[in-house]
């Protein structure tokens, strides 16, 4: 593999020189990847994070082949080394060159990433010592259970890669070949990320291998201790019989997911063993929820310190609204702890009588704020629906100026209720989602939880959305906005871009968790504005990057249908998202000629009273005749007696 590696400091020049000898300037290379050009013009506004002071740029010239190995398929490859990394990592196919940007450490690694990725292509990866950078951990794997580990083509390895952000890889180990016992797997990323993979990896060894946690135990829970910002990193463990584990873990996991969402420590079961990983209040989260959940088994459960707690929030639910929260066999509950990450559950002292006697019962929500607060507002809203102002009476909008986690409160007019939830809170989610702030919707008042900035931006996405009722919109500047990519879209084609009714950009909205419309500028000029918190990148599904690349493509698919000499069909295969375009037009098909009738086929039809034969395309009766008759249109003769009876 040829190699060239170059580093300029943020203060260097931005111009190196090629293997000719001449200067070359990087803005002047383009990516092979990126496709024609648009006839659309964007602009993203935006502050960026401040860079290291050690910031700069490597380049490493590699292979046609390994250039195929670090992107990977559809890109995701290259994303997965610049996730774990921290870096940025940009490859110029044309020029076979990959280019690093960030500091010192995450250009380091990043290379150290992409040689270890190539090197898979011709053997086994050599790591030496100066692999390890503190993100680095050596799983031994019995041999017989490699092939469980890595899964069919490497799925299950890619799958904890993809959740927890590693890089994970079979390698040597300094220059002996391969134990012939076991294999050695090398786990590249933070603390976090490393111990989560790890026990994941270890949890599916000891299913095809029992036992096998007890021979490494001690070398498993004492790892990376203390190795956090906190220093208090370390791990827990606990013992569980089988039909505690079962309970324990949940349908598909469900309950043990549960739990660590909600305590932000990592849960794993390997074996019978649970082992809790992460800071000590984190642990001690997930241990008090552990407890808290095996206790339901035995009867109410009550928390007598919640008030001291800073991990929990209580809603008191009226009696006549515990089975609409709770749902049948816990349904909606179940839902509201998948979606937010928390842990829920009634809490009714030894003797009292409850809700379903009393007056209200209290329904504790375990998690961290955002997650609280979100599953908090969600059962206020489902009550609300359930008891009309029950929180609604007497309130009043309130708006915080604090920069931390903090709720407003927006009143909304009675008739445009509906407008901004829309159908089955299709519009709600979709605020809720671009701007980055828990929307929620309790009677007529809209609660926006969130930092200041999230906070602002949702107030600002409801009042333009508002605006739309009355006409068009007026946003005169968005240069200076992090949230806002500005779209200038040709004259023919922004009929084709929003789609009738807007319905296109509705489905892309839907499709990248933005918040699009067409919008003016001071000069009066019509362009789209792209709306969302998260910028997204060249390959992921998400956010304004996705909904620009999705706003080009119908661009260019409606200039091409315009240069073939269709300037109003959608093309035909496959219909987007399901849907039926209502501008989509098909060739006229030729109907095939009428037959006389299926009465052809069969035996003769009975004479009528006067003697004559009836009509073969009659609607009655249908008997085929004995010979088929040459062939009539189906305009003549409709009701007359066929003139060959004799």
């Amino acid at each position: 593999m040829a190699e060239r590696s170059r580093s300029r400091d943020r203060g260097g020049g931005s111009r190196r020189a090629d293997s000719r000898g001449k200067e070359k300037a990087p803005a002047q290379r383009k990516d092979s990847r990126a496709g024609g050009r648009s006839r659309s013009r964007s602009r993203s506004g935006g502050g960026r994070e401040k860079k290291p002071d050690d910031y700069g740029v490597d380049t490493l010239k590699i292979t046609d082949d390994d250039a195929a190995f670090i992107l990977g398929k559809q890109g995701k490859t290259k994303e997965k080394i610049a996730r774990v990394s921290r870096a940025e990592i940009e490859l110029f196919e044309r020029d076979l060159i990959l280019e690093i940007r960030g500091s010192k450490v995450q250009r380091r690694r990043a290379k150290k990433y992409c040689e270890g990725v190539m090197a898979q292509r011709t053997g086994p990866v050599n790591i030496t010592e100066d692999y390890n950078d503190d993100d680095l951990t050596m799983l031994m794997v019995p041999q017989e259970t490699v092939g469980f580990v890595t899964g069919r083509a490497g799925n299950f390895l890619r799958t904890i890669e993809e959740e927890w952000g590693t890089l994970m890889f079979f390698c040597e180990v300094g220059s002996g070949r391969r134990d012939k016992e076991f294999e050695k797997l090398a786990i590249f990323g933070d603390v976090r990320a490393r111990r989560g993979a790890e026990l994941k990896v270890l949890s599916a060894i000891e299913t095809k291998t029992p036992g096998y946690l007890e021979k490494i135990r001690d070398q498993v829970v004492d790892r990376d201790r203390g190795k956090d910002e906190t220093g208090t990193w370390s791990t827990d463990t606990m013992t569980f019989q089988d039909d505690e584990l079962s309970y324990a873990l949940g349908k598909q996991g469900g309950t043990r997911k549960k739990l660590e969402r909600a305590s932000g420590c990592i849960v794993q079961y390997v074996g019978h063993t649970a082992l809790f990983s992460g800071t000590r209040p984190e642990r001690r989260r997930a241990k008090d929820y552990m407890k808290w959940l095996f206790a339901q088994l035995e009867g109410p459960v009550y928390v007598d310190d919640w008030e001291q707690r800073d991990d929990c929030c209580v809603v008191h639910v009226p009696s006549d609204c515990i089975g609409y929260i709770t749902g049948s066999r816990r349904a909606t509950l179940g839902r509201m702890e998948e979606e937010w990450g928390t842990l829920m559950f009634f809490m009714t002292k030894d003797g009292d009588k409850g809700g379903r006697q009393g007056s209200a019962e209290k329904l504790i929500i375990l998690g961290n704020e955002r997650g609280r607060r979100g599953a908090e507002l969600k059962c206020m809203n489902e009550i609300e629906k359930k008891s009309p102002g029950h929180f609604s009476r007497g309130l009043r909008e309130k708006f915080s100026d604090r920069k931390e986690f903090d709720t407003d409160r927006m009143a909304i007019k009675e008739d445009e209720l509906s407008y901004v939830i829309g159908k089955e809170a299709a519009t709600q989610k979709k605020i809720e989602k671009a701007a980055g702030c828990i929307f929620q919707f309790v009677g007529r008042f809209a609660f926006m939880a969130g930092t200041l900035k999230e906070r602002s931006r949702c107030k600002e996405y409801i009042t333009w959305l508002l605006q739309q009722l009355k006409g068009a919109v007026t946003v005169p500047d968005v240069s200076d906005r992090d949230d806002c990519t500005e779209m200038h879209i040709p004259a023919n084609c922004k009929g084709w871009v929003t789609g009738n009714r807007g319905s296109e950009l509705r489905r892309m909205e839907h499709e990248t968790s933005t918040y699009m419309f067409m919008a003016l500028d001071g000069r009066g000029d019509e362009r789209l504005l792209i709306f969302s918190h998260e910028a997204g990148t060249k390959v992921s599904n998400t956010g304004r990057n996705a909904a620009e690349r999705l706003t080009n493509d119908l661009i260019q698919e409606k200039l091409r249908g315009d240069d073939r000499g269709r300037s109003d069909s959608r093309r035909r295969s496959p219909p987007r998202g399901g849907r039926s375009d209502s501008r989509r037009r098909s060739p006229p098909r030729r109907s095939p000629p009428r037959r006389r009738s299926p009465s052809r086929r069969r035996s003769p039809p009975p004479r009528d009273r006067g003697g004559s034969r009836r009509d073969s395309r009659d609607r009655g009766r249908r008997s085929p005749p004995r010979r088929s008759p040459p062939r009539r249109s189906p305009s003549r003769g409709r009701g007359r007696a066929d003139s060959r009876r004799r």
